[in-house]
């Protein structure tokens, strides 16, 4: 399925809830092995971050070259 999704991408965005951090790993694993660009985003709610981007790198266990950003995926700003 995920390579029916991400033909003609050039990256992808993995929306990662850490109340929920498990459910992110295939996602992460795919994009790992596939070589496509990717970043995190940090799903918070109502502005609370309750883990740090730095300990979801740790858990995620991605290198330092994968960018990753807070938001808040409910407010169309943040995803600009």
């Amino acid at each position: 399925m995920w390579d029916d999704l991400v033909r003609g991408a050039i990256g992808a965005v993995v929306l990662v809830d850490t109340r929920r951090l498990a459910d992110c790993f295939p996602a992460v694993d795919y994009f790992e092995n596939s070589g496509l660009p990717f970043v995190i985003a940090l799903n918070g709610f109502d502005g609370a971050q309750p883990y740090q981007p730095e300990e979801v790198r740790e858990a995620l266990q991605i290198g330092p070259d994968t960018p990753i950003i807070t938001t808040d995926a409910r407010h169309r700003a943040d995803a600009k």
